[in-house]
């Protein structure tokens, strides 16, 4: 314990001299060697600046707490998922931060940009135009996308459009660790999107986690849904909101911390789940044919011997490969 309150002063104190080199003042600033983060980070431009004026709250009070007021708006945000099968969660905890900006928003009919390459296009897919309206609040007319050949050009997109007023975000997209994703690449965007006052939300898919600029890192993934409750309680068999594992692997209070939390898609809502595990529902139902449960990850299993070649020494036509068998028409 003393170990880690040492690191959070260390952690605060080179904070503060960060902030002074970059000539900005963090205000109601506490130690936070009692576990608890400062009450935010301002900055004052000509005039004594407040909060809500530079960071979005999640309405989830533990997370909010833990990042010191929110997300800020006029800065980049990494948002990783670790694994490609985790890219809908990723761009799912995306999608309910820009619903949420978008209801702060002051602006209305504010459109928002989603740039990506051909390769995270093809592998993770494109948001579905419907379930965007539904789910998020997000009319397809107000999506646009941009497709570049190469992560450099992305993040050239990027930082053009940035300027642009009637955007009310900039999400750009990208997989893996490229070159071109380097410390001063994200100093650019996250400095045009400080002058420009708007957020620029980094997803990155299947990454490795690396210095880059932005002061908030999210790391999602998927997890289990609950049961929809209802008035008489939890209903048997149902599948409630979906259900985001978030963690906050990078924040201006170098508090670590673990969520689960649900998108209500009516409200238009982000809720911690408070709910006990008896009322999760199992991602993969079980086998019922299986007569033994499935083995541990690591576990040496034997497979069956290969067949005996047939007569003449050819292979069986079991096993010839697959492209060198005759196709279906049609």
């Amino acid at each position: 314990m003393a170990t880690s309150a040492v690191a959070r002063d260390v952690v605060f104190a080179l904070r503060q001299k960060i902030a002074k080199i970059e000539g900005t003042l963090p205000e109601l600033l506490v130690s936070p060697s009692d576990n608890r983060p400062p009450a935010g980070v301002l900055v004052r431009r000509n005039g004594v600046a407040s909060a809500r004026d530079f960071f979005l709250p999640t309405g989830v009070e533990r997370l909010d707490e833990a990042l010191g007021g929110g997300l800020p708006k006029a800065a980049l945000t990494e948002i990783h998922g670790t694994e490609t099968r985790n890219a809908g969660a990723a761009a799912g905890l995306a999608l309910c931060l820009v619903s949420l900006m978008l209801k702060a928003s002051q602006k209305p009919g504010a459109l928002v940009l989603w740039i990506g390459t051909a390769e995270i296009f093809r592998e993770a897919g494109l948001p579905y135009a419907a379930g965007l309206d539904w789910l998020f609040g997000l009319a397809p007319e107000r999506l646009l996308f941009a497709e570049a050949p190469k992560p450099a050009d992305a993040l050239w997109i990027a930082e053009e459009a940035a300027r642009i007023g009637e955007l009310a975000a900039v999400i750009v997209e990208l997989r893996g660790n490229p070159r071109s994703l380097d410390l001063t690449a994200t100093r650019r965007l996250h400095r045009r999107a400080q002058d420009a006052g708007r957020p620029v939300l980094l997803l990155r898919q299947s990454a490795e986690s690396e210095a880059t600029a932005a002061p908030v890192r999210l790391i999602a993934s998927p997890a289990p849904a609950s049961l929809r409750h209802t008035v008489a309680g939890p209903l048997a068999g149902s599948i409630g909101p979906p259900a985001i594992s978030v963690e906050i692997g990078k924040s201006r209070t170098a508090l670590p911390g673990k969520f689960i939390l649900e998108w209500n898609p009516d409200a238009h809502t982000l809720e911690e789940r408070r709910h006990s595990p008896e009322d999760r529902v199992a991602v993969v139902s079980p086998s019922r044919s299986r007569a033994d449960p499935q083995a541990a990850v690591g576990t040496v299993v034997a497979f069956r011997p290969a067949a005996e070649p047939a007569p003449g020494g050819e292979p069986s036509g079991e096993q010839y490969p697959a492209h060198r068998r005759p196709r279906r028409a049609g």
